[in-house]
């Protein structure tokens, strides 16, 4: 099992910066890809940025080129470094493990942390 804890978020204004941090705990080694989702009210749960166990990443439209994701494999921490904040980036922003010793994944989530940018 993971244990996933995010923190981060807060209020910023449109144009502003932010960054998430997501430590991981437990069984860490069979973590095969990590990542950040996010929730606006009254919309599905979608993924914002992903970084696999190999270092390969990869970015929602909504995201590229503007928010960039990495790790510290010493700490094992993920961050979210979003950058040109926009007030539709705002939501409840959630870690994400994927995770399993097989062939059969399974996903861990964080508790959230919310992300509100104001225009």
């Amino acid at each position: 099992q993971v244990q996933l804890v995010e923190s981060g978020g807060g209020l910023v204004q449109a144009g502003g910066s932010l960054r998430l941090s997501c430590a991981a705990s437990g069984s860490i080694s069979d973590i095969n890809r990590m990542g950040w989702y996010r929730q606006a009210p009254g919309k599905q749960r979608e993924l914002v940025a992903a970084i696999t166990r190999g270092g390969s990443t990869d970015y929602s439209d909504s995201a590229k080129g503007r928010f960039v994701i990495s790790r510290d494999s010493a700490k094992n921490t993920v961050y979210l470094q979003m950058n040109s904040l926009k007030p539709e980036d705002t939501a409840v922003y959630y870690c994400n493990a994927l995770w399993g010793p097989g062939t059969y994944l399974y996903h861990y989530w964080g508790q959230g942390t919310q992300v509100t940018v104001s225009s």
